[in-house]
């Protein structure tokens, strides 16, 4: 019973995920969601930056403690292996959907791109960094990564195997092209508000503190030489670069 219990409960997990990923892409370009980020009734900037960073914030701190290996270590010691995975992707999840919620919309232009064509392909480059983020799980392992794999497992009474160095696709280019799809998503339209911008950059400066200082440490220390030797052939962000950007 337990063990359904669990599956049920990864699942559910799961479905939330996909709610809060699809949203996330309406609420970024403004499409076909209740609430984009520029919608709804300006308030005073003060007001609207202070909630914005602290909504931020709240999900970068969520996201990067618990995804540390010595939380996941106590972590899993209360709540057990098969569930920590979507626990983390359950509560990432309720963060997102509490940021689009509270989002305070800052509608000042900062750029819009009338020029027809020009705007149909920076909307193409925002629908590539999509389709960059959602191929690049699959390229992994999209099944252990938002933990349905680990319940399914336990279901089963097998053991899941220890994570290992992937270097498929877009994993040859760079290191980390699932983040790299959110950052492209993330600047690329054709009409930029404050209010978008603020969202960008501090998305963008998370993930560069992120992946280059918590993520490549917990990365080597788990992978050792062979992860060490990655960093050095493959870039960390940046295509094509020779230094490890």
């Amino acid at each position: 019973m337990q063990k359904i219990i669990i599956f049920i409960y990864g699942i559910l997990a799961y479905v939330i995920f996909l709610i809060a990923f699809l949203y996330a892409i309406g609420f970024v370009g403004n499409y076909l969601v209740p609430k984009g980020i520029d919608s709804g009734e300006e308030l005073s900037t003060t007001y609207s930056l202070i909630i914005n960073l602290v909504l931020l914030s709240l999900f970068a701190i969520q996201h990067s403690v618990m995804a540390r290996p010595a939380f996941k270590k106590w972590w899993t010691s209360l709540i057990g292996e098969a569930a920590e995975r979507s626990t983390y992707i359950l509560l990432s999840s309720l963060a997102l959907l509490l940021l689009y919620w509270q989002w305070q919309p800052m509608t000042t232009v900062v750029w819009d791109i009338e020029h027809a064509i020009l705007s149909k392909i920076l909307l193409g480059i925002f629908a590539l960094g999509w389709v960059i983020v959602f191929l690049s799980t699959f390229m992994i392992n999209h099944f252990e990564l938002f933990g349905l794999l680990q319940i399914f497992n336990n279901l089963k009474n097998n053991t899941s195997a220890p994570s290992k160095l992937q270097m498929n696709f877009f994993y040859k280019l760079v290191r980390h092209p699932l983040m790299l799809g959110f950052i492209i998503a993330f600047w690329a339209t054709p009409y930029m508000t404050v209010g978008h911008l603020l969202f960008a950059a501090v998305t963008t400066i998370y993930i560069l503190i992120a992946v280059k200082y918590l993520e490549e440490k917990d990365l080597r220390d788990a992978l050792g030489k062979r992860y060490e030797q990655y960093q050095k052939e493959v870039p960390m962000l940046i295509p094509f670069t020779k230094k490890r950007l």
